[in-house]
């Protein structure tokens, strides 16, 4: 049994390592929040999402955006010969996992005290190439 779950322990890592992929880790925002902004670029166009982003009035949005550039500029680092005008990226998985969250006391009347939680976020953007995907599921 150990050594099936080695193989498919390595065969993850090795997924793991032809994707291109950030990581945003203890955002001081609550993952409802930025819950909806990935739900609004999951699976989208790079270049659109972005703008997406980019025109959002959320206070999260920044951090979004900011991060899918840093996805794209892995992919850069890895694929050097190649333009990205010429692919089509596009935002293969988004999720948002809890992070840490920092309680606090609030005073309240009559000797009181209000709990306060400032909840923290992980995002991990993974992106892709349309192309790659392709030929992936051909095979």
């Amino acid at each position: 049994m150990g050594a099936r779950k080695r193989l498919k322990a390595e065969e993850a890592k090795a997924e793991r390592k032809e994707q291109y992929m950030a990581v945003l880790r203890n955002c001081p925002t609550s993952p409802r929040k930025m819950r909806l902004l990935a739900d609004m670029i999951r699976g989208m166009e790079v270049n659109r999402a972005i703008d997406m982003l980019k025109f959002s009035t959320k206070e999260a949005s920044e951090k979004m955006e900011k991060l899918l550039l840093s996805a794209v500029s892995n992919w850069q680092k890895k694929n050097e010969n190649i333009r990205i005008e010429d692919n089509k990226l596009f935002v293969k998985e988004v999720f948002v996992d809890q992070g840490r969250t920092l309680k606090r006391l609030r005073p309240a009347p009559q000797g009181r005290a209000y709990r306060i939680r400032k909840r923290s976020n992980h995002v991990t953007v993974v992106i892709d190439n349309v192309n790659e995907v392709t030929e992936s599921q051909t095979k």
